[in-house]
């Protein structure tokens, strides 16, 4: 009798079978393990010594070239999902208690700062003209834009629409009418925010002083505002802002605000200010009066409550919505997550043909010295917008840096622990120099399976932590 024939692997597994068979692969796994299960992991090579910083002498040295690799991992770090899920993961955790901490305390911010007033604030963009929606209405979906009439555009195409659209519907967020759409406003909006958003903080203060009657310099010495806020990229190419102000005493979260500053304070002067700040654009035709951009209509500010049952929204719920958009971008609106370097790109780029025209106006409007120091063919990827996904005023809460370079100090005092290496001399001054070189980045040939195995048990372990978390802390709070 024939033996039975053992069955094909699938490619895929095929060649991680042939990774794991390699002479390098432990110290591999090993590394991609601490990098995370990174999707876009960085090669390096060098080297790196410790010497003793009276003498000279030679503590500790690491060299590339005694890996069986040749070579050192280390994470991308890259914060969007749609690069790396495994580093986004961690930027959201990492996100999440930066937030956390600035309205509960802890990471060296003092618990007594949850008395302090937190609005959760959230800011929209204009209309530049009429999408389509999904819409309901007590749990059932409503008509898109229902007309009556059914009155036609300018162009010969209806103003409204009766589809009942799905909330995943590609349609949705597309104009009614593309040559309606003021697509040059709506880029210049998207590439303005980050000064909308400057002048709102500046404004703010402001009119606490005038509705108090005090002065600036007396403001200074009795409060401070602080904040830390993300953006959140709608289906329609237009951004959100989701932030947390907060009421501090003059140096911070360390000191208690004045009697006079309450939530409903700090939501009115929210309010008013974004009802006030504009931004001034050139219009791409120089005969047409200039844009004034301002914040939409839409508005909404929230006091933070420590628990779920008072009035307001409860602290923790804010963390967690801040830090999901953490590690979102434009890609979520139909977009691409890199960016375009040419025009001929365009009309090949796999996105929504609402993304592609806003791309296409990012590299018309970047031709013209007005919107020259925006930037906008750098930034067409991002329909426009050139700022940062998420900052904070520097007196919120701990920042980024200091989360990441614990993590590594526990990193390594735990590598130092299973080494069986001393503890370091507290009074030793060291100096530290290293040599590297760059070799690339991205999985090789069967590493992708690895990769996945190590960033799936990570994860779960992550998520088990935090259901002991979050039952720990419902335990104590009962």
């Amino acid at each position: 009798m024939n033996a039975p024939q053992m069955p094909e692997l699938p490619p895929e597994l095929e060649a991680a079978v042939q990774r794991a068979a390699m002479p390098d692969f432990d110290r591999w796994h090993q590394m991609i393990r601490s990098a995370g299960g990174c999707e876009q992991p960085v090669r390096l090579r060098g080297e790196r010594i410790t010497l003793d910083g009276e003498t000279g002498e030679l503590i500790e040295s690491y060299s590339t070239a005694d890996e069986p690799t040749g070579y050192l991992i280390t994470a991308c770090g890259n914060r969007r999902a749609s690069r790396c899920a495994a580093c986004a993961e961690v930027y959201r955790d990492d996100t999440y208690h930066l937030i956390i901490s600035g309205l509960t305390g802890g990471k060296g911010v003092p618990e007594e700062v949850s008395d302090h007033p937190r609005v959760f604030l959230t800011l929209t963009a204009p209309s530049f003209g009429a999408v389509h929606a999904h819409r309901s209405k007590a749990g059932r979906t409503q008509p898109c834009r229902p007309r009556r009439d059914d009155p036609l555009c300018p162009h010969g195409r209806p103003e409204g629409c009766r589809a009942r659209h799905r909330p995943d519907d590609p349609q949705a967020g597309q104009p009614i009418c593309a040559d309606c759409y003021d697509y040059p406003a709506a880029v210049l909006w998207n590439a303005h925010a980050p000064e909308l958003w400057r002048r709102l903080t500046l404004t703010v203060p402001r009119l606490i002083t005038a509705e108090l009657g005090i002065t600036h310099k007396a403001l200074r010495e009795q409060a401070r505002v602080s904040y830390a806020r993300v953006i959140e990229y709608q289906r329609r190419g237009l951004i959100h802002f989701h932030a947390v102000v907060r009421l501090d005493g003059p140096d911070g979260p360390d000191q208690p605000p004045p009697p006079w500053a309450t939530a409903e304070l700090l939501e009115r002067t929210l309010r008013t200010a974004a009802a006030q700040v504009e931004v001034p654009a050139p219009h791409p035709d120089e005969a047409s009066p200039p844009f004034t951009l301002r914040w939409g209509r839409q508005l909404d500010t929230q006091a933070i409550q420590v628990a779920a049952e008072l009035d307001g929204i409860a602290d923790k719920h804010v963390a967690r919505y801040i830090a999901k958009y953490a590690t979102k971008g434009a890609e979520d609106s139909g977009t691409v997550d890199r960016p375009i370097r040419y025009a001929t790109q365009i009309n090949s780029l796999k996105v929504s043909e609402h993304a592609r025209r806003m791309i296409w106006t990012c590299f018309t409007l970047a031709d013209q010295p007005a919107y020259h120091d925006l930037r906008l063919r750098h930034w067409a990827h991002m329909l426009g917008y050139g700022g940062h996904f998420s900052s904070k005023s520097r007196r919120y809460s701990v920042t980024l840096t200091q989360l990441r370079q614990a993590r590594v100090d526990h990193a390594a005092e735990a590598a130092r622990q299973a080494e069986g290496r001393p503890e370091p001399d507290p009074d030793r001054s060291t100096v530290t120099t290293g040599r590297w070189k760059y070799l690339g980045s991205g999985l090789m040939h069967g590493e992708h399976f690895w990769a996945e195995q190590a960033r799936n048990r990570i994860q779960q372990a992550r998520a088990i932590r935090n259901q002991h978390t979050e039952r720990d802390e419902e335990r104590k709070a009962s």
